[in-house]
């Protein structure tokens, strides 16, 4: 507090009263409100942001240890209107910031190992789950709805690595990258809607491949948003490469890991919401990959 107290001094704020939300605190003064949050922004971000005049974020008084702004009203409209502004934003932000970098040839290489060596560990993770589970004589509730859809996940693993090797194929000759600035931790949170739209929490991003943000948002919100309607939204500003959207393809549909940690019924609401991911994302990309 004795630091969050000397920034506002440095800025002539003088507190009223302080309100603890999660990881942001708000701070009224005498005639306004103020957020303070922790984290750093890369200034090269927010310098690169200026000189391709993408401005849908709050005016940082500071920004080094702390994020301070003044706090911005959000207005009451739709979930489901709300993330298609959002991701319209996103587009625009991904649009502005395009630029491409020359790559060798390890650069996809790296890439390939990396999600190669994820897909064997998680088949290797829930074939052992299931030697667990299937040497017990009474598994629990948990145990045994993974054990009545384990063939699901194991075929999408197996999926995944056919449609890899089909993306490696393709890109292991290109010898440039599509690169963009990306937030970096997007989902409707740190979306703000009122005459103007603004993006929030920017201590994530960086410059990085553009369906990272999507796979971030896809992530986030998986089963609360139909995502066609979203992702098409998306690409009528900024249509992704057939090499992107097959990457993407792959990480979205990747299956999760369960936590065994849970309680009971903890348990049970984590491995519906796995298997529920799997055939959301399996009934989202099946039509497009067969197009393809």
């Amino acid at each position: 507090m004795n630091r969050i107290n000397k920034i506002l001094k440095k800025y002539n704020i003088v507190p009223s009263r302080f309100e603890k939300n999660g990881k942001v605190t708000l701070v009224d003064s005498k005639d306004r409100r103020y957020v303070i949050k922790e984290g750093h922004i890369d200034e090269k971000i927010l310098i690169y942001l200026k000189s391709r005049n993408f401005d849908y974020m709050p005016k940082l008084l500071e920004d080094r240890e702390y994020q301070l702004f003044e706090y911005l009203e959000d207005y009451e409209i739709p979930d489901e209107q709300k993330i298609i502004d959002l991701i319209k934003l996103v587009s625009l932000l991904h649009s502005k910031t395009t630029h491409y970098k020359e790559i060798d040839s390890d650069y996809y290489e790296k890439i390939y190992e990396d999600i190669d060596n994820n897909l064997q560990y998680l088949y290797s993770y829930y074939t052992d789950l299931m030697t667990i589970i299937e040497s017990k004589i009474f598994p629990s509730p948990s145990e045994q709805l993974l054990s009545r859809n384990i063939s699901i996940i194991y075929k999408t693993i197996e999926e995944n690595k056919k449609r890899l090797d089909h993306w490696h194929t393709q890109i292991k000759e290109n010898n440039k990258v599509r690169k963009v600035v990306i937030h970096g931790n997007l989902r409707l949170s740190h979306f703000i809607r009122n005459e103007n739209s603004y993006l929030i929490s920017w201590d994530k991003s960086k410059i990085a491949s553009p369906i990272l943000d999507l796979l971030n948002l896809y992530k986030n919100h998986a089963l609360e948003f139909d995502f066609e309607p979203i992702f098409n939204t998306y690409e009528k500003t900024y249509p992704l490469t057939k090499d992107e959207k097959e990457l993407l393809y792959i990480l979205i549909d990747m299956p999760d890991i369960p936590n065994m940690n849970f309680n009971e019924y903890n348990k049970c609401k984590n491995i519906s919401h796995i298997i529920d991911k799997i055939y959301k994302t399996n009934r989202l990309i099946s039509p497009k990959t067969s197009k393809e």
